[in-house]
């Protein structure tokens, strides 16, 4: 096929697609360039159904060259290594609105990789990869019901913006990535200062609209060039086991759903799936690969008849799995200052979700450098979100974070970051870990509610507590019915069609997130989300009150106190002297202090005591330290010449007391009025040109008192005390 070229002027931008010449042995391939970004996307898929699996086997990546940012790799080996979390998040962002739009029972494996190019910072490369990732699916010879698109949305002035540059980022109060078909919304993430429901609803609505263009151009370019569908066979259940099944079993698991009780619920249904097992265990087969396959559909049958009657009952009579009101949340608990001697510490539990918070401070430099094709250089602020195995009952894998555990963090991050005091306000590294004890819904809104409790115990000064909620979906799409549940538990997220996560402050949205199993969201499901998670947040942001309702004044006896202020930037070198010679000298003097100066004379001084702050503040402020006229000393007197005396103001710098300038009556020798050793207190009179202190101690001495003169006539004074009196009245000319 030879090379053709597509293009698209979008949003002031142009948006370039070339196929033909690359990749061209991948199932579907486009080279796209949106400016000077460009992101080359593949798909492929394998010929054949995997065996044996009862999940659809796609895999998205998001491959960042740090060549397309002119960077080398960090690290001994300098070369990309394993994903960062910029790149995990950014394959789960493709990855969620891509996934829905395969059909049920679709077991051939398929892997769509976007390789990043080129960057132009100004070009997002991320909704370059997701328009990619889709094209490269509808002109390859896989099934797929696309195409999606998405793109960024942000607000300057009250003026939407689509694809922002990061200069408009910054003044921006909303940073939302939407995706979706032409039809609807399905896939939201967002981060906002604060903003309000149908501020983040016009948002949404408006990014719809600029996606609906890139759908349109995506079906044209598919037409143009779009390979013949291959033919696959879809996953199906053999009919008469699943008949057998239902006749025997299905009746008693639509009865146990409805147990309060997670666990207990649970062990119900295990029961009557390991009785169907037991069922089909004594039947003959053909060969073992038979016998497993059969017993496999009976496990996958007796989890329809569940996910339909928990869906049903949700639907049509309005109940959920625990008895709870559609828009009823579960009892609420907090607790702050349960570990003694962390920085910060909360307790959060809804229902039979549990997360302890734990919130670490520390200096500026131990914030986290960022390797990625991103502009961010470092983070001073981590919200890192922990899910064992134990926390839902059971035994697995313990180790580094997979992308639930990266997507559930950032999540968290972003809702909290909003809040968070800047660095001049509060000079530290923050770093919160999220421990999930016990989960039945949303632990990750959970998170968000706890991180809020532990960085108000630790002291961050944050501008508002945030809650977070979970909303949920059932939806009937032959019939349009739905509803929408408040505080989803386990069972309702992982049989509904949407799981809609919204965090905020009594004022507005800080963090959205939303994922769904169907085709889209409508404007009218969405407004009715936010509505209710905004009930929500407030019963939540209520209960959170009881624990601690605002930051402590100051952080904790086991956190790094802090002391800060300016230098000159050109006495910085002074400060750390000839290979750091003079700053190790003082952090060894004040207890093994950490100093921050940063490149415009920001000092920041860290310790557990005040008195090694204060004693360090000191050190640093007597080096940096200039004399200015007016200022008064107490010094000691260091030297003793003819002409005067030189008195050490401060540490480095000595003042000149000329003999003159000790005291309002003549001085003939210095010695007569001082020794060295002696202290005295001088005020600063002049600084020449060649940087010389000039002092005086007399400017701070009262002046004499003048004798009254006695008021006699001429001839009654003899000559001699007439002269004398007058020699007594001429004042001394100062030398």
């Amino acid at each position: 096929m030879a090379k053709q070229t597509f293009r698209l002027e979008f949003c002031g931008r142009v948006l370039t697609v070339e196929t033909g010449e690359v990749a061209k042995q991948a199932g579907g391939s486009a080279l796209v360039r949106y400016n000077d970004t460009v992101v080359l996307s593949t798909a492929t898929a394998s010929k054949q159904a995997k065996e044996g699996i009862d999940f659809f086997p796609l895999t998205v990546s998001f491959e960042e060259k740090l060549y397309s940012v002119g960077k080398i790799p960090g690290g001994f080996l300098r070369r990309e290594g394993r994903p960062s979390e910029h790149a995990t998040l950014t394959a789960r962002m493709i990855d969620r609105p891509i996934r829905p739009l395969f059909a049920e029972g679709f077991r051939n494996e398929v892997q769509v990789v976007n390789t990043v190019l080129s960057v132009d910072q100004e070009c997002t490369p991320e909704m370059t990869a997701m328009f990619g990732a889709s094209l490269a699916l509808c002109v390859s010879d896989i099934p797929f019901n696309g195409p999606i698109a998405g793109v960024i949305v942000g607000r300057v002035d009250g003026e939407y913006v689509i694809n922002p540059t990061p200069e408009q980022l910054e003044k921006s109060d909303i940073h939302l990535t939407v995706a979706g078909t032409k039809y609807a919304v399905n896939m939201v993430e967002a981060g906002a200062k604060e903003v309000d429901e149908d501020a983040m609803l016009g948002a949404i609505m408006f990014g719809h609209e600029h996606i609906k263009k890139l759908v349109a151009f995506q079906e044209e370019i598919a037409a143009a060039i779009g390979k013949e569908k291959m033919e696959v066979t879809l996953y199906t259940v053999d009919e008469a086991i699943d008949q057998e099944v239902r006749e025997n079993f299905e009746a008693d698991i639509r009865a146990v759903v409805s147990i309060e009780k997670k666990l207990e619920r649970y062990g119900k249904i295990d029961e009557l799936t390991e009785a169907a097992l037991a069922r089909f265990e004594e039947k003959e087969y053909a060969s073992e690969s038979a016998k497993a396959k059969a017993l496999k559909q009976v496990k996958e049958i007796c989890h329809g008849i569940e996910a339909n009657e928990v869906r049903r009952l949700i639907i049509e009579d309005k109940v959920r799995p625990d008895g709870r009101k559609i828009d009823e949340i579960r009892p609420l608990d907090s607790q702050v200052d349960i570990l003694p001697r962390v920085h910060g510490s909360a307790l959060f539990t809804r229902g039979e979700t549990q997360v302890l918070s734990v919130t670490t401070l520390g200096p500026m430099n131990d914030n986290q450098i960022i390797d990625d094709v991103t502009d961010v250089e470092y983070k001073r602020f981590m919200h890192h979100y922990n899910f064992p195995p134990y926390s839902v009952g059971e035994t697995g894998r313990m180790g580094n974070p997979g992308r639930r555990e990266i997507g559930h963090g950032a999540l968290g991050e972003r809702a909290l970051s909003q809040v968070l005091p800047s660095e001049e306000e509060f000079p530290y590294t923050i770093r919160t870990v999220a421990e999930v004890l016990e989960s039945n819904g949303s632990s990750s809104q959970a998170s968000i509610c706890a991180g809020t409790m532990s960085l108000m115990a630790a002291g961050v000064p944050i501008k508002a507590p945030v809650a977070g909620i979970a909303m949920g979906l059932i939806m009937d799409e032959d019939s349009g019915k739905y509803t929408v549940l408040t505080d989803i538990q386990g069972m309702e997220d992982h049989f509904g069609d949407m799981d809609f996560k919204v965090a905020g402050t009594s004022e507005g949205i800080t963090a959205l997130q939303m994922d769904i199993k169907v085709a889209g969201i409508t404007e009218d499901v969405f407004r009715e989300a936010l509505s209710q998670a905004k009930g929500a947040r407030a019963q939540i942001l209520e209960n959170m009150m009881t624990a601690i309702d605002k930051p402590r004044e100051d952080v904790g006896t086991y956190a790094p106190k802090i002391e800060q202020f300016y230098i000159d930037p050109e006495k910085i070198r002074e400060v750390i002297g000839p290979n750091g010679k003079m700053i190790n000298k003082i952090i060894e003097a004040c207890d093994e202090v950490k100093i921050d100066i940063e490149d415009d004379g920001h000092v920041v001084i860290y310790h557990m005591n005040r008195e090694a702050i204060t004693k360090a503040a000191n050190m640093i402020r007597d080096i940096v330290r200039v004399a200015k006229v007016g200022d008064i000393y107490e010094g000691k007197v260091v030297r003793i010449e003819k002409f005067g005396a030189f008195v050490n103001l401060f540490p480095g710098t000595d003042g000149l007391l000329h003999i003159s300038k000790i005291c309002h009556e003549r001085v003939e020798k210095v010695e007569d009025k001082l020794n060295i050793g002696d202290t005295i207190k001088v005020k600063v009179m002049e600084i020449d040109d060649r940087g010389r202190v000039n002092v005086s101690a007399k400017a701070l001495l009262p002046r004499p008192k003048k004798e009254e003169k006695q008021l006699v006539k001429k001839d009654e004074v003899p000559a001699e005390e007439t002269v004398e009196t007058k020699k007594e009245e001429t004042p001394a000319v100062e030398s």
